[in-house]
C-alpha cells in the first residue's frame, strides 16, 4: 500500500492572523464584487429547530438537504435552521442527518415558515467491533483514504455557492460580524491547483469602541475555511510521511446517513512545535473521509504566537489558548464533496501596565449551499477573485437592505449574533436619522 506524503511547506497558511492597533477606518464598499441587476428567483423559506428526540437538546451542525438537488444548509449552534427552496419545487423532500443519529426524510408539507421542530434519534444499535485482522491498523486505513482520493472525490471543476460568516467576540460579546455569499471555483481533487473565491454579496460591521483601540482581523477571510478541506489540501495538516509523523488508533464506530463509519484518533508525534490531534471519520465502504475534527496544542505560548500573530503593538503580548478546526463532506452521485468547515481561535491579549487581560474568540465558518459543474463563462460577471491574503473589509450597506440575501441560503444567526445584528441595525437607523 502506498504511503501518502505531503509536499507543501506552507502548513500553517490557513491560520495566520493580522492584529494591530488603529483608528476607526472608513468604508471600502467598492472592494466588493457583486452581480448588478441579477433578478432573484421566487422561493419559499422554512425555519425551525433540530433537537435530540430523547433529551430535547439542540443539535448543532445537522445537515438539511433537498433530496435530488445540491441545495442544503446546516443548523447553527442553537439547532436553528433556515432553508430556502425554489418556488417551482412543490412536492420535494428534505433529508436531515447528523453523525451518530438516525437520518430522517420529511416531505416539504411538514415544514412551516416558522417553528418547524425536527427530532432525531441517536443510533442505539450494537455496532460491530473493528477486526484488526480484516482492516489492518489505523495508520494503514488513513493511508488508504488518501490513496483512494481520486476515486472518492470530484475529478472535475465545480462551482460552489457558499455562505461565509466571520465573528470576533470580546469575552462573550460580539464586537465584529462579517457575512458573505461567495462563489468558490472548486478545483479537481486530482490536481494541485488552488481553489478561487469571488465575493457575490457581503457585509461587515465592527464595534471598535469595544475593542479597546485594538482591532483584530483574520487574514485570509473565506480562504481560511476553504483550506480546511484536508482532502484537497492535506499539507496543511499532514506534513511528511503520515506513518512517521502521526500515531493513529481506532475508536468506537458510529453511523451517519445509515452508513457505518470508522472513527480514528490521531496525534502528532513531534511535540517540539505546536502539534495537532483529533478524530477522523471514514466511510467503511468507500474509505472516504466524511468528517475531521482536530485541534492544535498551543501550550508553548511563544512558538504558538509566532505561528498565528502576524503583527501586534509593542505594548501587548498576544498568544492563542485554544485552536479548533472541523471539516465535513457529503456524498452526491457516488462522489464526496466539501460541505462545511469551521475554524475557532481564542486569544489572550496582555497589555503592559494593565491589571487585567482581554480575551478574544475568532470564528470563521463556511457552508456550501449549492453547487454545479463548472463551465467556462460561469464567472464572467464576477471574475474578480479575491486574494488568499484578503482581510474582510468594513461595509455597512448590506444591513440596510431587508432583501439583501434574496434567495441565497445562509446559516441561521445564533442568538448572540442575532442580537448583535439588531443592535447594529438600530445604530445605522439612528445615524441615518
Amino acid at each position: 500500500m502506498k504511503t501518502y506524503q505531503a509536499t507543501s511547506p506552507s502548513r500553517f497558511l490557513l491560520c495566520i492572523l493580522l492584529l494591530f492597533s488603529l483608528t476607526i477606518p472608513s468604508s471600502y464598499a467598492a472592494m466588493y464584487f457583486q452581480v448588478a441587476g441579477q433578478e432573484q428567483t421566487q422561493f419559499r423559506e422554512y425555519k425551525g429547530k433540530v433537537v435530540d428526540s430523547h433529551t430535547g437538546d439542540e443539535i448543532a451542525l445537522a445537515m438539511l438537504n433537498l433530496v435530488g438537488t445540491n441545495i442544503s444548509t446546516i443548523t447553527n449552534s442553537d439547532g436553528d435552521f433556515s432553508i430556502k427552496i425554489p418556488g417551482s419545487v412543490t412536492e420535494g423532500t428534505i433529508k436531515i442527518s447528523y453523525l451518530g443519529y438516525q437520518s430522517k426524510t420529511l416531505p416539504l408539507s411538514y415544514f412551516k415558515t416558522e417553528d418547524t421542530k425536527i427530532e432525531l434519534s441517536e443510533v442505539i444499535e450494537e455496532l460491530p467491533e473493528i477486526s484488526l485482522m480484516d482492516q489492518g491498523n489505523a495508520s494503514e486505513l488513513i493511508a488508504a483514504v488518501f490513496d483512494k482520493r481520486g476515486d472518492n472525490y470530484s475529478d472535475q471543476k465545480n462551482l460552489f455557492t457558499a455562505f461565509y460568516r466571520e465573528t470576533i467576540q470580546k469575552r462573550r460579546r460580539n464586537v465584529s460580524l462579517s457575512e458573505a455569499v461567495v462563489k468558490v471555483l472548486k478545483q479537481s481533487y486530482a490536481n494541485s491547483k488552488k481553489d478561487q473565491i469571488s465575493i457575490y454579496k457581503a457585509r461587515k460591521r465592527t464595534d471598535y469602541e469595544r475593542l479597546d483601540t485594538l482591532a483584530l482581523k483574520l487574514r485570509g477571510g473565506p480562504y481560511n475555511t476553504v483550506y480546511l478541506d484536508i482532502m484537497k489540501y492535506p499539507e496543511f495538516l499532514f506534513n511528511g510521511l503520515i506513518s512517521d509523523t502521526y500515531s493513529f488508533e481506532f475508536d468506537n464506530m458510529t453511523r451517519v446517513n445509515n452508513k457505518l463509519i470508522y472513527v480514528v484518533n490521531f496525534t502528532e508525534k513531534d511535540h517540539s512545535q505546536p502539534w495537532y490531534s483529533g478524530k477522523l471519520y471514514v466511510d467503511s465502504e468507500s474509505l472516504a473521509l466524511v468528517k475531521a475534527k482536530f485541534s492544535m496544542n498551543v501550550d508553548d505560548r511563544d512558538k504558538a504566537s509566532k505561528i498565528f500573530v502576524k503583527k501586534k503593538p509593542n505594548a501587548a503580548d498576544v498568544y492563542p489558548i485554544d485552536v479548533v478546526y472541523q471539516v465535513d463532506y457529503r456524498e452526491s452521485g457516488g462522489k464526496w464533496y466539501y460541505s462545511y468547515s469551521r475554524a475557532q481561535l481564542e486569544f489572550v491579549v496582555n497589555w503592559k501596565n494593565k491589571l487585567f487581560n482581554s480575551r478574544y474568540t475568532l470564528n470563521g465558518e463556511m457552508a456550501v449551499t449549492d453547487w454545479e459543474k463548472y463551465s467556462n463563462g460561469d464567472l464572467k460577471k464576477m471574475d474578480d477573485f479575491i486574494s488568499s491574503s484578503v482581510v474582510m473589509v468594513d461595509d455597512v450597506s448590506g444591513f440596510t437592505d431587508v432583501d439583501f440575501w434574496g434567495d441565497q441560503n445562509i446559516i441561521e444567526p445564533e442568538k448572540s449574533i442575532q442580537n448583535a445584528i439588531e443592535k447594529i441595525q438600530r445604530k445605522i437607523e439612528r445615524e441615518r436619522d
